[in-house]
């Protein structure tokens, strides 16, 4: 992220208010990933791109976006508990066009028109069970011993429902 973006974070994410919240013991570890401050609000990233979309797929040159999102949308955005919504991203800003300008205009108020309906990312809660506590590891049975990556952390049982 840009470095003005890190630096608000770091003075809004005060201590006490974004983290280190609740008690830390053996079953239960602080007030965040899902549980945080912010509970019950919504968040989204809207993300431009100079990249074509193929650029930051699964086998792109860049890597899934989401993988590049994921510690914004995760570490930063579900750490105080904010429902994390899907990123709006336009690809290939800088050749767009004024047509092109349009169709990701129309896209962008389509999506904000949904927020209050677009189903967030099922990120697994810290305390829900689905991690160790204190270790906060992902329980093995809860994936695949081949499993790895970001992916691990988003509930795909729940995802399905």
């Amino acid at each position: 992220m840009p470095a003005i973006l890190k630096g608000w974070v770091d003075r809004v994410y005060a201590y006490g208010l974004a983290y280190g919240v609740g008690e830390h013991s053996d079953t239960y570890w602080g007030e965040r990933f899902g549980e945080g401050t912010f509970k019950g609000k919504r968040a989204m990233l809207i993300v431009t791109t100079g990249g074509w979309q193929e650029h930051y797929s699964a086998r792109g040159v860049n890597g899934p976006i989401d993988d590049l999102l994921f510690p914004i949308n995760h570490g930063i955005l579900y750490y105080p508990g904010y429902d994390v919504l899907p990123p709006f991203v336009a690809y290939r800003v800088d050749r767009i066009g004024e047509a092109g300008f349009e169709d990701v205009a129309e896209r962008l108020r389509e999506r904000m028109r949904t927020l209050s309906t677009t189903p967030p990312i099922p990120y697994r809660r810290q305390n829900g069970g689905d991690y160790l506590i204190p270790s906060l590891e992902l329980r093995p049975d809860l994936a695949n011993p081949s499993d790895r990556g970001f992916a691990l952390h988003i509930d795909r049982q729940y995802a399905a429902e």
